[in-house]
């Protein structure tokens, strides 16, 4: 495709070039005809342009994984956080056993309701589980029709709007990931400066 010609212009220059072999003017019908093909033309054009637009190598490359990558640490925090309080739970039921009447009733009650409670980390696991499954088939997808419109050329990247953030936000970054966290020492040095 020569330089600057889009899919819609290939359209645009296939009806005239048909258009052009027909004798005598065009009739109402043919015109008509060759107006419509146009703005298909274009429309397809403003699509693939728009797709380009979406910078959809940063989705798949960097969204949806980045996505998945938070979402599997919340798994693994919400099952090292249950662990601990199932861990905590046993100690108090060795506690339970030094007590009597209404107090290890009351701790016994305590403890069951706890281990209860601790069945949302299964649940938890089971629902993230199918949202990362949906992030995957929506990457997937967006590839098959990124690809299926081959894509002629890269949109040129676009800056990010400079969101207007306060101190205190540009410092809170949120739970990080492991192995990209501050580490305690990063962090004490921090407020050390502070000083």
């Amino acid at each position: 495709m020569p330089d600057g010609e889009t899919g819609g212009d290939r359209i645009e220059a296939a009806v005239r070039a048909v258009l052009g072999t027909l004798s005598g003017d065009l009739t109402v019908t043919e015109a008509a005809l060759l107006g419509e093909l146009e703005a298909l033309g274009r429309e397809v054009a403003r699509a693939k342009s728009e797709i380009a637009a979406l910078r959809v190598d940063d989705i798949n490359a960097s969204h949806i994984p980045t996505a998945t990558d938070e979402l599997d640490a919340v798994v693994s925090h919400t099952a090292a956080a249950t662990n601990e309080i199932l861990d905590s739970c046993e100690v108090l039921e060795g506690l339970q056993a030094r007590l009597a009447g209404e107090d290890a009733e009351a701790l016994s009650g305590a403890v069951t309701r706890i281990y209860e409670a601790c069945s949302f980390q299964d649940i938890t696991g089971q629902r993230i589980g199918k949202v990362v499954a949906a992030l995957k088939s929506i990457e997937r997808r967006v590839a098959a029709v990124t690809q299926s419109f081959g894509r002629d050329r890269q949109p040129e990247p676009e800056e990010a709007p400079a969101a207007s953030r306060t101190e205190g936000e540009e410092l809170a970054n949120g739970p990080q990931l492991p192995g990209t966290a501050s580490s305690q020492a990063e962090i004490d040095a921090l407020l050390a400066s502070f000083d």
